[in-house]
């Protein structure tokens, strides 16, 4: 079959379930660091604060969150998505009413907290573990489709946003952020009005893992496959991270314009879409395991592009690289918690790695920063996490090359 019939045939078939994924991801766009960052100038302005105030703030309520998730991701165990997802969307929406009304400096540790354990953390864990949960033959587009709600608000909310501060005040702006999210929970009900493979159903809808055992996470956290993924985890969540958030800071040192950077980010977020589609199909085709060691790859050479880079379009193939390694990270890594551990335990397995995912993105910018304060400059830096991409996955080889006949022996 096609595979882009077989795609289309499956979003029909699966619509209401998908579409309920795909609205979660594009909300968790609240909490991300590519959109809070559109209003740091304002609220480095509002508030008195320097770059590495600013930073140092982002880093704490982004670190709080890492901890909050490690207990809180269990509760996708325990209840359903529709009533689950709700109650952290609406959680979301004050987590933007406290960013639009807040007036002391001294909060925003706890504003910036709310926003990435709401949105970072909680909003996009429910998406995935959902997909991981409700399908299996076909988990892989399930979470592919899904991820596209977060490429769509990383393509277009930053410019929409930007145009919308030159005539809004931007503080109102966070007001229709929450109103937003409370309309959504109106769609995200319909949508799961008959939701599939409910918790309350019986144990026969939960797929086992590893030698056709229902890991815990307990279990999990003992078996050394887990902590073999955990660099791959925090160093694309970090590094990463701290890209993006010292874009202006990279244009500089490279004699470029900001305007110019950015220009060719919208190549990243093409790419990335590819990406996540042919990842999609090729773990439900190939399985996550054999995909795992090499996902990475791309991104070393795309730090060592961002180092050497003499002219934008060397920039510009790295970012398209970046693009390319997160199609992977998108989806390969929700796939591999259910496909070694079984779902019956997911949400709160998958709680450990997000908080782990969500902690390196709190170290990445603030470690990077100070690196630079202290004469490591950003630059030379990029080959430094090339490094520790290469390191990362090579740590995988073995532990995945076990996990295959682990799964192999329960087949």
């Amino acid at each position: 079959m096609n595979p882009q019939i077989g795609y289309l045939r499956f979003i029909r078939e699966n619509l209401p379930f998908l579409a309920a994924g795909f609205l979660l991801t594009f909300l968790s766009s609240f909490g991300q660091t590519f959109f809070i960052a559109i209003f740091g100038g304002e609220i480095r302005e509002v508030y008195g604060l320097s770059n590495g105030d600013w930073g140092l703030i982002y880093m704490v309520g982004t670190g709080a969150s890492a901890i909050v998730m490690v207990f809180a991701g269990g509760l996708a165990d325990r209840f359903r998505a529709r009533t689950l997802g709700i109650v952290v969307v609406l959680m979301l929406a004050s987590a933007c009413l406290f960013m639009a009304f807040n007036a002391v400096a001294a909060l925003l540790p706890f504003v910036i907290f709310a926003l990435r354990f709401t949105g970072q953390g909680m909003t996009s864990h429910v998406a995935t573990v959902a997909m991981s949960r409700w399908f299996i033959a076909t988990r892989g587009r399930a979470l592919a489709v899904a991820a596209f709600g977060f490429m769509l608000g990383e393509a277009t909310l930053p410019l929409i946003m930007v145009w919308l501060k030159s005539f809004i005040e931007w503080r109102t702006l966070w007001v229709c952020f929450a109103v937003f999210c409370v309309l959504a929970c109106f769609v995200l009900y319909r949508l799961l009005r008959l939701e599939r493979t409910p918790q309350s159903m019986g144990e026969t809808t939960q797929a086992s893992g590893m030698n056709g055992k229902h890991w815990t996470r307990a279990d999990a956290l003992r078996h050394p496959l887990f902590w073999a993924m955990i660099p791959a985890v925090m160093s694309f969540s970090g590094f990463g991270t701290a890209f993006w958030f010292h874009q202006v800071h990279f244009a500089e040192i490279k004699g470029w314009s900001h305007l110019a950077l950015v220009s060719v980010f919208p190549l990243g977020t093409l790419a990335l879409s590819l990406s996540t589609i042919g990842y999609g199909w090729a773990i439900d085709r190939f399985g996550a395991t054999r995909l795992l060691p090499v996902y990475l790859i791309p991104l070393v050479a795309a730090f060592i592009l961002h180092w050497y880079a003499p002219s934008l379009v060397w920039t510009a193939l790295a970012v398209v690289l970046m693009g390319i390694a997160g199609g992977g990270q998108a989806t390969l890594l929700n796939a591999c918690w259910a496909e070694f551990y079984g779902t019956r335990h997911i949400g709160s397995i998958k709680s450990a790695a997000a908080a782990l995912m969500v902690l390196g993105s709190a170290i990445g910018p603030g470690l990077s920063g100070w690196l630079i304060d202290e004469g490591i400059g950003f630059e030379v830096q990029q080959l430094g996490y090339a490094a520790i991409f290469a390191l990362a996955a090579m740590i995988l080889i073995v532990p995945t090359r076990d996990a295959r006949q682990a799964l192999a022996t329960t087949a």
